[in-house]
């Protein structure tokens, strides 16, 4: 039976499995089934006998990889979209059909009949989502998890950037496109490299906060791990949160004023319209503290703002780690 019509067949019942086995999915996914390439994604062995065509996406930083990929006729549904897709993405990206706004209901994924999930974080595959990993395989549909959620997975001694060419080495994999994965990977291999020879050139040591996010006046700030911590590290700076083990720990406006970043990195939300999210309602609040307000970093306009999307492992993270080389060096911190 192929998985399209196995999920049609099971659109009358309840994506949620009563009683499924290994709801962190460390098993091998015998759903994908077939004698072609076997891939890992954050503990799930996926084997496919024929490449994928009929892929949904969770959320936009998977969307662009595949699009950059040059995958968007296996595409037949996106989703959770939080800004414009990029320019060079856009026309692609109109032709394909939007499940939903946000995360999609399992309902809504079975609807598009997918033959492959694809999503950049693990959080998404939840029983009051789309479902858990170990029951879409019960019902024969695979799920591929970027390796930058799931650094447990992977060798320790790999970077965010290491995991995130692994993704695209996967997909190439996955769908017999080796040749294109491979060019994106030396493409990007290529700007990482560039980062770092920027970061030899600090002219001191540099301190930075990643600011992503913002709800009823709580800041969200990039923790260990993480794109924007490897971004920071390839470009030389200490991440004042290093010391918090979460990619985006809640803290306070006192905590980041009592940490005295030397740069700030303000991620742009602003076209998903939660209030908050854009940069200038960000540095408003900052520049209103009482605290806050008096970082030297504030008083001297030592910020650098990047669109929030790229924060997040995608295919547009090297344009982030590229405005932070630019901003450093407009801040003379890089010559």
């Amino acid at each position: 039976m192929s998985l399209r019509t196995n999920l049609g067949t099971v659109a009358v019942l309840t994506l949620v499995v009563a009683g499924c086995a290994d709801p962190s999915g460390s098993s091998p996914d015998s759903s994908a089934g077939g004698d072609g390439p076997t891939v890992s994604s954050c503990g799930r062995e996926l084997t496919f006998a024929d490449p994928p065509e009929r892929v949904v996406t969770l959320d936009q930083s998977s969307t662009e990889t595949l699009l950059a990929l040059g995958l968007a006729d296996r595409m037949v549904g996106t989703s959770n979209l939080k800004s414009r897709v990029a320019p060079e993405y856009q026309a692609a990206y109109e032709e394909i059909p939007v499940i939903s706004p946000d995360i999609p209901t399992a309902e809504q994924l079975r609807e598009a009949a997918p033959d492959l999930v694809v999503s950049s974080f693990s959080e998404h595959f939840t029983r009051d989502r789309v479902g858990t990993r170990a029951e879409l395989a019960d019902l024969g549909l695979p799920s591929y998890v970027s390796a930058v959620d799931c650094p447990g997975a992977n060798a320790a001694d790999l970077t965010s950037f290491d995991r995130l060419f692994t993704d695209y080495e996967n997909l190439g994999r996955i769908f017999g496109i080796e040749d294109r994965a491979a060019d994106l990977v030396a493409e990007q291999r290529r700007a990482t490299e560039e980062a770092a020879a920027a970061g030899e050139t600090l002219t001191e040591e540099t301190s930075v906060v990643w600011v992503y996010s913002v709800y009823n006046d709580v800041p969200y700030v990039a923790g260990r791990g993480g794109m924007p911590d490897a971004m920071g590290e390839l470009a030389g700076l200490t991440n004042v949160f290093d010391d918090v083990d979460e990619l985006w720990p809640e803290v306070s406006w006192e905590e980041v004023a009592a940490r005295d970043p030397d740069v700030i990195v303000v991620g742009d939300l602003s076209e998903r319209g939660t209030p908050g999210d854009s940069a200038e309602e960000k540095l408003a609040m900052m520049r209103d503290h009482p605290v806050v307000s008096q970082l030297p970093a504030m008083r001297e306009n030592r910020i650098i703002e990047v669109p929030g999307i790229e924060m997040d492992p995608s295919v547009r993270t090297v344009d982030a780690l590229g405005v932070l080389v630019e901003g450093l060096r407009d801040l003379g911190h890089v010559r």
